[in-house]
């Protein structure tokens, strides 16, 4: 799930899977607040799930003659323009420049919404991540679910069963996320209907 600079959590609570975990609904404002103002052009970008929240934000790029190399000064700052030499500088810079605060911001998330952080930047259109976290998924299936996925590694596509499962889930989430989105938009509105709802009935 996207966050802006705001944004509520998806989900229903009290259900199994977070039942022990603490509502991310104040992430954004949590993030917009303690994030330097210096790090990013615009708010960062949250994603949530159960187990972490990734931190998107938009790198700025070199825009001074005296931050742009020689050869292009006196030109107009045009990201397009800018080598790519030049954003993979930009982004070591700042990866390893906000190394410390970034550790020191991910432990107070954790602590406060029990997920683990990750961080990213999108420079240009490019998205960039620095951490993210791989989380195992155990699941059962018959034989045309294997055979589906003994397909994609017999032909080269995958490299194991679970390297095809994974790459099924993400093509499956491309093709359909406007009807996920739809469906999360779905079950947040149940919640505030819930939530609106009598308390004592």
């Amino acid at each position: 799930m996207k966050y802006g600079h705001r944004g509520r959590g998806f989900g229903r609570p009290g259900g199994w899977q977070q039942a022990d975990l603490p509502d991310p609904a104040d992430a954004a404002d949590w993030f917009a607040g303690r994030l330097p103002s210096d790090w990013f052009e615009g708010p960062a970008t949250l994603e949530i799930d159960r187990d972490e929240i990734v931190v998107l934000g938009e790198l700025p790029l070199p825009s001074t003659e005296a931050e742009r190399p020689a050869a292009e000064a006196g030109d107009d700052a045009d990201p397009a323009e800018v080598p790519q030499a030049t954003r993979e500088g930009r982004i070591a810079r700042f990866r390893e420049s906000t190394r410390p605060a970034r550790m020191q911001i991910a432990a107070e998330a954790q602590h406060r919404y029990g997920r683990s952080v990750a961080w990213g930047v999108t420079v240009n259109g490019e998205r960039i991540m620095f951490t993210h976290l791989a989380v195992p998924v155990m699941t059962r299936l018959r034989q045309p679910e294997r055979k589906v996925l003994d397909t994609l590694v017999d032909a080269g596509v995958a490299r194991s069963r679970s390297d095809a499962l994974a790459w099924t889930v993400k093509l499956a989430g491309q093709h359909a996320e406007s009807w996920l989105e739809e469906l999360r938009d779905a079950m947040r509105k149940v919640d505030e209907l819930r939530a609106e709802g009598p308390r004592d009935l």
